[in-house]
């Protein structure tokens, strides 16, 4: 049973970690993925936000899009609707992190007029200290800073920017409990309400998309 039920959408550009992501948030494990996504793929996980009597169940609905440009008509669909978004980029690749415009674009507009972002650095075990890794295997080196990540943030509206390892596990989970939190927190101050159908929010157990 739970509370909410949420649609969340995983943004970014192709090889930046999104199935990884989402794979080590849903079965607790790194997997290797040999394939890149084609058009969309779901998973969903029940989780729970705050404490105490205030304390809720939220069921996330996660989709997976696929980054590559011949997608993009595919993935754009599965934006509609959308209650939250995390914006994913490779640290070690600033490419990926300069094609984030494209898909906040995208986001703010087809999915809810009150879509909760956050924007997520992946793969920040491969810019670990050199004490912590391999001496006949060096890291790449880090190509977007925290601090540059926050700027882009502050710049863009989006709320929180943070880092995470799917290889590790680092942060994933916190990520995808800040983005469900800040979702019941605008539920809990009449800022959404999960009647709408344009929120991307349900009540308890009823319906989907």
């Amino acid at each position: 049973m739970y509370d909410y039920l949420a649609k969340i959408v995983l943004l970014g550009p192709s090889g930046c970690g999104k199935s990884c992501l989402l794979h080590r948030f849903v079965r607790g494990e790194w997997r290797v993925l040999t394939s890149q996504t084609i058009g969309v793929e779901f998973s969903s996980k029940i989780i729970k936000v705050g404490t105490g009597p205030r304390r809720k169940r939220i069921k996330l609905q996660l989709w997976d899009t696929a980054g590559q440009e011949r997608f993009r008509s595919v993935t754009r669909s599965y934006y509609r609707g959308a209650a939250g978004a995390l914006l994913v980029y490779d640290i070690t690749n600033h490419t990926t992190f300069a094609s984030l415009p494209t898909f906040l674009t995208d986001a703010r507009a087809l999915a809810s007029p009150n879509l909760a972002l956050l924007l997520v650095g992946n793969k920040n075990d491969l810019s670990a200290p050199p004490e912590l890794v391999d001496v006949d295997q060096a890291p790449p080196e880090r190509a977007v800073s925290a601090g540059e990540a926050a700027r882009w943030a502050d710049l863009n509206g989006v709320p929180v920017a943070m880092e995470t390892s799917a290889l590790t596990g680092g942060g994933v989970d916190e990520v995808f409990e800040r983005l469900a939190g800040i979702i019941v927190t605008r539920i809990e101050l009449g800022e959404v309400d999960p009647d709408d159908p344009m929120s991307g929010i349900q009540y308890g157990d009823g319906g989907g998309w």
